[in-house]
């Protein structure tokens, strides 16, 4: 009798860049045999179970070390509890701590590098067979991760890798050590991976770089990236194109005329301005100043007015003093974000920021970001709220909303990416299916009158074929629609929060419009995009 495959399940911490990452570590293991654990491959939360438990690290914040050695500590009675179980540790953290990891939890069987992500089968077998733990590092990108294989956490939205590594020397960041000097791929290699990932199924496409904009360096192109733009927003079939995360000093004119004359660029902007203070960007290393960063701002707004521009934030860096933490706050009331990420600075060794005078008191430190965040969350709110009566269109996606199941609603992102929870909705069941002539059997996307609760019975709809009208419109308050990920729902919004919108106008008998997937992707026929 053959054995049954070895599952995995793999565990990340930190950026989209991580999560990237993990998508092409279990590329390489299902390649090698590995089939994924009944509870999904890729995790953000909580501790997998599977026979092999791969960890993707983040070193950028002391918190993640900790988080990672409680798992390792959690995990170490269950190893113990099933033979042949095996522990693996990967990421920006291994890359850092080395064998450090295996010393201080010895159950670990394998550690690997940022580098090393196509080893891991080769390690996992090799521990197995010595019944040794086993470390492998490179100090230097060999095979581009984008060029393994890859299982995607999602077939609509997807990430594509444009560039690893980063030039700049920000003094606060452990991340050019651990993942080297900026590589750009191809142009050829990256629009032809889109067009695969699109053709695959996917309408959403996130451009992925320590510093988008300054792609192109390596091989002597400084518009290569705003051509890039161009041409990805050409691929038939791609709806949405968004990038992450490009640098301030480096953001260019002809970029922000690609994002505006570009259609399926969406109107959305991440750029970190990490302080508000001269002074403290100085200190930072960081090449760009207050002035210069808020005018990249006004432009991006006189290009694309319905833009939303979010961006990242440090309180604490060492030798804040207020006036410079005021100065943040004046920033902040200046760019009027959409949201930010705000971060409590966390002094990583190996950093010149760790080793500078005048550090922080903690308890100082956590009264200004608390300050910091009141007031985002105050002009977030400021921000939704006029979008109060708006249309928006929202693609639909499956685990944005924790309470939509409870709450009897769906939750997708809109064009600028803000996250929008649809009203009276609910996800088709898993076992609704689209054939190839672009029909929903069982009753996704019909409108239910009287519907009183999530439990509910429900009729079916009439057939609907690919040149028959894509929309649905809701009639009368009571309706109970289903939609499935990657629908298209245009609604009205009806409230806001600091983290996001309410669109409940099919409740109230307004606006709701769907345009099915089946219907714009009939390419696709009966291979139903894949969520994780």
């Amino acid at each position: 009798m053959t054995a049954a495959p070895r599952t995995y399940a793999i565990r990340t911490l930190g950026c989209q860049m991580n999560l990237h990452d993990s998508e092409h570590m279990a590329g390489v293991l299902e390649a090698a045999g590995y089939t994924a654990a009944p509870g999904g491959a890729i995790h953000a939360q909580g501790i997998p179970q599977a026979d092999v438990v791969v960890f993707n690290t983040c070193a950028v914040r002391e918190s993640a070390a900790e988080r990672l050695f409680g798992n390792l500590g959690q995990l170490r009675a269950v190893k113990l509890a099933h033979p042949g179980m095996q522990i693996a540790v990967g990421g920006c953290l291994a890359q850092k701590d080395r064998t450090t990891i295996i010393e201080r939890a010895p159950w670990v069987d394998v550690v690997f590098g940022t580098h090393n992500l196509g080893a891991l089968p080769v390690l996992l077998e090799r521990a197995r067979h010595n019944q040794q733990g086993q470390a492998e590092f490179a100090e230097a990108l060999t095979v581009f991760p984008s060029s393994l294989p890859a299982h995607r956490a999602s077939s609509l939205s997807a990430w594509v890798s444009i560039s690893v590594g980063c030039n700049n020397t920000c003094t606060f960041c452990i991340v050019p050590s651990l993942r080297g000097r900026e590589r750009d791929r191809p142009p050829a290699d990256v629009l032809t991976e889109v067009s695969a990932v699109v053709a695959d199924g996917a309408v959403e496409i996130t451009l992925l770089g320590q510093n988008v904009n300054s792609y192109g360096a390596e091989f002597g192109d400084r518009s290569a990236f705003a051509r890039l733009l161009r041409s990805a927003g050409t691929i038939p079939g791609l709806e949405r194109l968004r990038f992450t995360s490009p640098h301030p000093a480096a953001f260019s004119d002809d970029v922000i005329a690609a994002m505006a004359e570009t259609p399926a660029v969406m109107p959305q902007l991440h750029m970190p301005a990490q302080a508000g203070s001269d002074r403290v960007l100085r200190a930072m290393r960081r090449s760009y100043r207050v002035e210069r960063f808020l005018a990249v701002l006004e432009r991006v707004r006189q290009a694309m007015p319905e833009a939303a521009i979010s961006s990242d934030l440090i309180v604490g860096f060492p030798g804040e003093t207020e006036a410079d933490f005021e100065a943040t706050l004046d920033l902040v009331r200046a760019a009027r974000f959409a949201s930010a990420f705000t971060f409590q600075f966390s002094p990583r060794p190996g950093t010149p920021a760790a080793a500078m005078p005048d550090q922080v008191p903690p308890e100082l430190v956590a009264e200004r970001f608390g300050r910091l965040v009141a007031l985002q969350d105050q002009i977030a709110w400021e921000e939704n709220s006029k979008l109060i009566g708006q249309e928006v269109e929202v693609l639909v996606a499956d685990g944005q909303g924790r309470k939509d199941q409870a709450r009897w609603r769906v939750s997708g992102r809109a064009r600028d990416g803000r996250l929008v929870h649809l009203g009276g909705c609910r996800l088709a069941p898993s076992e609704t299916q689209v054939d190839m002539l672009g029909m929903r059997h069982s009753s996704a996307g019909s409108r239910q009158a009287g519907v009183a609760g999530p439990f509910a019975a429900e009729s079916d709809p009439p057939s609907r074929l690919p040149d028959q009208p894509n929309l649905l419109s809701a009639a009368e308050p009571g309706s109970l629609h289903q939609v499935m990920p990657g629908d298209l729902v245009r609604a009205v919004v009806t409230a806001a929060a600091p983290h996001h919108l309410m669109a409940d106008s099919a409740v109230t008998g307004g606006l709701f419009e769907v345009t099915f997937y089946a219907s714009r992707r009939p390419d696709v026929g009966r291979r139903r995009p894949r969520v994780n």
